[in-house]
Formats: structure tokens, sequence, C-alpha cells
């Protein structure tokens, strides 16, 4: 423990570090630069000024070991969605919707994403989804109606899975929940937070048919050789991960890397007279991966690891705790607070704060959690990666969001949790 002025001076910086990290895109600044410079000066501090020299260089091992198992899956999911989105394969599910009846439609597109998000994850999912959209919606409006409830759906089936979100994927990863516990708890809150959802949207729509876009539609990128292998394949290696988790223990980042190493022999074998620069080859996949999101989880997780190691947490959770301590209040709080943040450390901080031995492995204040991060970021357009990824496709501003599909969304927030809290 150190000197309560370093102690004071660590939790300002990273208060000051999680505010630019929240205004990004007003400073400017991207987030994955403030989250290392963040990490490095808070261990900095850390090293330098406490008493026990060794014991915090053990600290720092033992968190960059837990946060590159983090990093290293997500590469490898990354990689594996970019290598099927390549060939064209996303296509095969999204070319089978036909109807042009808008809240037939909206059912259609609200399971599609539901659970395409749980085995993939909510950010590739809105984007496939968007891009489906704008092939089959003409007016503008209509088409960001639908657009924001993807966002909704998505977000809602990224939280009953292992991997179909970050932040649970980080709870299943630190051992906070299991596979089969998340799917028990979740899975009817998470259906109950998209049927409110989707049932209050419905009636906000009119009955006007659907109209598809003109000659001036998007051109449907075409299926590549193997297509439909490949996409078989990236499936079945996405649910391979939790399976060889719960039945031989092997870590999601070490499943993931299995997956991979499959799908990079399938397609060289596949490819294998093709131009290697051509993008279905994994090498091209992995130069589009989102790298900046990698040292961003990476600064962030250690930043936060860094405060706990100093012991900031405990303190932090004690006077919540002195607050409050019903379980429900405290993760519907973080989840509304994940609406205006970023979800990654909350939970990150979660999990420090309130150890295994409080509240054990798929404890329902774990499966709280994991809703809350969930479904929480549906609030705000901001508040997740899916949103900031509709706001770059559709040029969704804040306010049109906050009016149409912020009610929607706290809908459906309250009615999964209250449905939670009853399965719990």
């Amino acid at each position: 423990m150190m000197s309560d002025l370093t102690s004071l001076g660590m939790l300002i910086i990273f208060v000051v570090g999680y505010a630019c990290i929240a205004l990004e895109h007003t400073l400017g600044i991207n987030k994955a630069a403030t989250a290392i410079g963040m990490a490095a000066v808070l261990w900095a501090l850390l090293l330098g000024h406490t008493h026990d020299a060794h014991h915090a260089v053990e600290a720092l091992t033992e968190h960059l070991a837990e946060t590159a198992q983090v990093i290293f899956f997500l590469m490898g999911a990354m990689t594996l969605v970019e290598v099927i989105d390549a060939h064209g394969a996303f296509r095969v599910v999204t070319d089978q919707i036909r109807t042009k009846n808008p809240r037939g439609l909206l059912v259609a597109i609200g399971f599609l994403a539901f659970f395409m998000s749980a085995v993939l994850d909510n950010l590739t999912t809105t984007i496939v989804m968007v891009s489906l959209l704008r092939r089959m919606i003409a007016d503008k409006e209509q088409r960001l109606l639908f657009c924001s409830f993807v966002v909704i759906a998505a977000n809602a089936g990224g939280a009953w899975t292992p991997i179909g979100d970050v932040t649970t994927t980080m709870l299943w990863i630190g051992g906070q929940i299991t596979t089969v516990g998340v799917i028990r708890a979740l899975l009817v809150p998470s259906l109950v937070s998209l049927a409110a959802s989707m049932v209050m949207l419905a009636f906000m729509m009119t009955t006007e048919p659907v109209e598809a876009p003109g000659a001036h539609a998007e051109a449907s990128e075409s299926m590549r050789k193997g297509a439909r292998r490949v996409l078989s394949l990236g499936l079945s290696a996405f649910l391979l991960v939790p399976i060889l988790k719960a039945t031989l223990h092997v870590p999601p980042f070490l499943g993931i890397c299995v997956g991979l190493s499959v799908m990079w022999t399938f397609t060289d074998v596949l490819h294998r007279e093709d131009d290697s620069k051509d993008p279905v080859h994994v090498p091209h996949a992995l130069s589009r991966i989102d790298v900046s999101s990698a040292f961003f989880f990476l600064g962030i997780l250690l930043a936060v690891g860094a405060l706990q190691t100093e012991g900031i947490l405990r303190e932090v959770a004690s006077g919540l705790a002195a607050v409050t301590d019903n379980e429900a209040v405290i993760a519907g709080l973080m989840g509304v607070a994940s609406s205006i943040v970023d979800n990654v450390p909350l939970v990150a901080a979660i999990m420090q704060m309130y150890p295994l031995s409080q509240y054990p492995i798929d404890a329902s204040f774990w499966d709280l959690i994991a809703y809350c991060a969930g479904t929480g970021g549906s609030l705000l357009i901001v508040g997740s990666a899916a949103g900031v990824a509709l706001m770059g496709m559709e040029h969704v501003t804040f306010g049109w969001y906050m009016k149409k599909a912020s009610p929607v969304a706290a809908a459906g927030y309250i009615a999964g949790l209250l449905a939670a809290i009853v399965v719990g």
C-alpha cells in the first residue's frame, strides 16, 4: 500500500483518462492512445512508489497474462469474421429474408440479429445487418428505425452467451460465469428484452410495405468459391470454443486459435492457386482487423489492474456497499453508466471490486452484470461498439437516436432486468 497522496493521484489520472476515452470523438484523440498511456503512467507511479517492488512486478505480470488471453481471443475472433465476410458468406443467411411487411420484417431482423450476435458479436452483426437493410429499405427514416433496432437486438443477443459480447467474454475468461450457467440465466431475460423493444417499435411503425431501393441500390457482393463451407467452418470454430472449455478446460484464446488454424489451413488449400494478396486469405484478413481495439483493451485492463493492485477498487467497493448492497441496483446502475462510457472498463472494475469469495462462480450477481453491461449500451448510441458503428455507417445523430430509439431500448432494458431478477 502506498501513501494516500499517491493513491489519490492514481485515481485522478484514471478519472481524467476515462473522461478522455468517453469524449474520444469530441477531443479527436483515439481511445487506444489514451488507454495505453494511462496504463503506463499508473503502473509507473505504482512501481516507483511502492514499498514492495517485487510484489508489484508479480502483479503486473499476472494482469498482463490475463489481459493477453482476452486480446488474443478477440484478435482470433475478428480474423475469422473477416475471412467469412471476404468470402461473401454472410449472404447465405441474410438473403433468405424476403418479406415486405414492416412488422414481419422487424421480427425477422430482430431474431436474426439476436441469434447472430450470440454466435458472432454485436459489432459484426450490426455491420452485416445494416449492410443488408441498405439493400432492402429505400426510405431513410424507416431504415434508421430498423438499423437502431438491430443495435438493440444485437446487444441483447450478445449478453446471454460467453462469446456474444466482449464484457460477457471477460466475465467468462475471468471465471465469474460458465457457459451453461450464463445461458440458463440470461437467455429468457435477453429474449424478454428483445420482445419488449420489438413490441414498442412495432406500434411506432406504419403499415406501409417496405420499398427496396431502385437502380441506385448497393450491389450485393458475390459469394466467393467455398463461401458456404467457410461459413459453416467459421461458425463451428466459434461454437467449438465453449465446448472445449467446458469439456477439456481449454482456455478460450487457445480454442479460438484452434478454429483459426483450421480455417487458415482450409482457405490456403481452397485458394492455393489464387493471388496471395487476395482478401480471402487469412494474412489479408489479419491486416484488416481493428488492432487499435486490442491496444485499447490492453491499456484499459492494465489500468484497472493497477488500481486493483493498489487496493483502490476495494475502497470503492466498500464505499458502494455502504450505500447499497442490492445486487440488482448495483448492476442496474452499471448498465445505465455503460450507455455513457465504455462498458469494458466498467466490467473490469466490477470484476476486481467484487472477488469470487464474495460472489462465487455463476452467482446471480455476475449474471445481472453480464445482462446490464450488454444491453445497457443500447440506451444511447455511443454506449456500444454496435451503436458507434451505426453512427459511422448511416450518420445517425446522437439526438435522433435518443428521441427515437432510446425509449425503445429503455423498455427492453427494464423488462429484461426484471426478468433476470425473477429468473435469478
